[in-house]
């Protein structure tokens, strides 16, 4: 996901660009409905989560053609990447940098992953990193051993602007084809960031495959009629108790927060109270299901939407002006898979006015943290929001042009 404003920001307009919407989709994922509402950004999913994630072999579909003006730009992995699970799991996300050499200002309108090693890479994720945080991003890779770093959910990059997700790729999927004119802008100095999640199952665990995957950015210059794309970040609370049966130090919500403060500073810490403030009138209020209601900043026309959470989702909605004569759902994930997040495009875009509402729904399960290898392990815990594997988001992305 794009690093979160803090909540006393909120919502505010994201420098970055993000991902818009597939041409095509994958893995069973549902295309957007010809309402003008999102599909669901996730395939159908039992009720049941599944007790490992198993590694994919896809043949992809052939490319689109590039269209006037566009040129195709082909970056590889620097080295081989060899995946390590780490405490004695299956599973590793890493993140790996790319430099693009950009010199020129460019729009990004199409992106597509490209696995090396299909077996072991299970999904992936495509952030665009902008130059102001380009030197924070080779420090982090610099300071940790091997090439890239541990990553999950987001790029865990700091940096006064975010990083911008720009796309999900899962086995089948083709290439992510911006469809309006409008582009991601990319200024000369960016870098790119593969997030990948390496599975072991399909070598029984055993380290020593690598991988050198490829990502191809389909750029143009733009026309004046181009419009760059911003990013409207939505987020609601987690207040989501050890399930029954659990105990444990970290089922106590204050030792909980203290731990998330620990682990990735003030910040972070500080972001569930400034969320309960905001949303519950500053009051905690336990339980699977939260909510917020946004108010929005600035007159947008938004192209797609996005729902974020992480292991212990179980469904996600954003909705406009609910309970109005203008009431339309956006983005409804009634079975999230956090393995297929993908944006879907409206048919035709949303005009969102200043003073408008946006409301995000969210639902956790904290049952399936004895169902999943990545958290069985882990102690159980009173979950809040934060960027670990054990934490939790409840985050609405809105893809938006914004008049200057």
């Amino acid at each position: 996901m794009t690093k979160c404003l803090n909540r006393r920001q909120m919502p505010a307009l994201a420098a970055g660009a993000l991902a818009l919407a597939l041409v095509t989709t994958a893995c069973g994922s549902s295309s957007p409905g010809s309402t003008g509402t999102a599909a669901s950004s996730a395939p159908a999913a039992s009720s049941a989560a599944p007790t490992a994630h198993a590694g994919h072999t896809a043949q992809a579909p052939a490319a689109l053609p590039l269209r006037a003006g566009e040129r195709f730009l082909n970056l590889t992995m620097p080295q081989p990447y060899t995946p390590t699970a780490p405490n004695g799991g299956t599973d590793e996300y890493r993140c790996l940098l790319i430099d693009p050499h950009l010199t020129k200002p460019a729009f990004l309108t199409g992106t597509r992953f490209q696995p090396q090693n299909g077996p072991i890479v299970h999904h992936a994720v495509v952030f665009a990193v902008p130059p102001e945080n380009a030197a924070n991003a080779r420090a982090k890779d610099t300071a940790t051993p091997g090439q890239g770093w541990t990553c999950f959910g987001d790029d865990d990059i700091e940096g006064e602007e975010d990083s911008a997700w720009v796309d999900t790729w899962t086995p089948g999927g083709t290439e992510t084809v911006l469809k309006e004119d409008v582009g991601f802008p990319l200024a000369p100095g960016s870098l790119i960031v593969l997030q990948v999640h390496y599975n072991l199952l399909a070598t029984d665990g055993r380290s020593g495959e690598s991988d050198q995957s490829r990502v191809r950015l389909r750029l143009t210059a733009g026309t004046a009629a181009t419009q760059p794309l911003t990013t409207v970040s939505i987020p609601g609370p987690i207040e989501l108790p050890c399930a029954s049966g659990e105990s444990g130090p970290l089922c106590d919500r204050a030792a909980s927060v203290a731990d998330v403060t620990k682990r990735f500073g003030a910040d972070v810490g500080e972001m569930e109270a400034d969320l309960v403030e905001e949303c519950n009138q500053g009051q905690p209020v336990p339980g699977s299901t939260q909510r917020c209601d946004v108010p929005v900043p600035r007159t947008m026309t938004v192209y797609a939407a996005l729902g974020h959470m992480h292991l212990l989702g179980r469904s996600i909605k954003v909705e406009l002006n609910p309970g109005t004569a203008k009431a339309r759902t956006l983005i409804d994930v009634p079975a999230f898979n956090f393995d297929d997040q993908r944006y879907q495009q409206f048919s035709a875009p949303v005009e969102v006015k200043e003073g408008d509402m946006v409301r995000i729904t969210c639902t956790h399960d904290a049952t399936l943290r004895r169902k999943l290898p990545q958290l069985s392990k882990l102690p159980p815990r009173y979950v809040v929001w934060g960027d670990g594997t054990s934490d939790e988001m409840c985050l609405g992305l809105l893809i938006a042009a914004v008049p200057a």
